[in-house]
């Protein structure tokens, strides 16, 4: 190995020093995801781009975080466990004065390759694996976000499209 090049290690011990904290900008509400693997990528991602996670405060998600988080990031990451319903979160949270991101095929969604990294306050919600968001949510979101698909699924992996939606938010893609 030359002089000029690093190992892998070597560069993320420079480039990735501070811990995650709440920065106040970015928040993923998986409000009606199931599957623990999906969280635990999720919060994966959350580590990555410097956003927070919002789950209700139950058992079935507090055991399918702790089964999901395999890389045990819930020590690092923010997380806003959710003390009121979830349809009283997302109300509460556009009353502060954030924009609430709905990721769903609706007419006039906006194309991931046209979303433009937040720059205001955003909550991003994500449905349920097979029937997606609450209709009611959808229709009150300030803005849907749809990812354009060439192949013949319905729709990609809600971990793998919560994990697209935040890059482009967080201005990383």
């Amino acid at each position: 190995m030359s002089a000029t090049k690093s190992r892998a290690r070597d560069i993320r011990r420079v480039r990735r020093q501070r811990r995650h904290r709440c920065w106040d900008h970015l928040i993923i509400a998986p409000l009606w995801v199931a599957y623990q693997a999906n969280l635990g990528t999720l919060l994966r991602t959350c580590d990555a781009v410097g956003a927070c996670m919002a789950l209700p405060d139950t058992d079935h998600y507090r055991q399918a975080l702790a089964t999901g988080d395999s890389r045990r990031l819930r020590e690092r990451t923010c997380l806003h466990w959710l003390d009121t319903g979830k349809d009283r979160w997302v109300r509460q949270q556009r009353a502060a004065g954030w924009r609430i991101v709905a990721v769903e095929l609706a007419e006039g969604a906006v194309a991931l390759p046209r979303l433009p990294a937040a720059e205001e306050r955003t909550v991003v919600l994500l449905g349920h694996e097979t029937g997606g968001l609450p209709e009611e949510h959808v229709d009150a979101a300030d803005l849907c976000v749809e990812i354009p698909m060439i192949g013949t699924g319905a729709s990609l992996n809600v971990a793998v499209a919560g994990s697209l939606v935040l890059y482009r938010l967080a201005g990383l893609a």
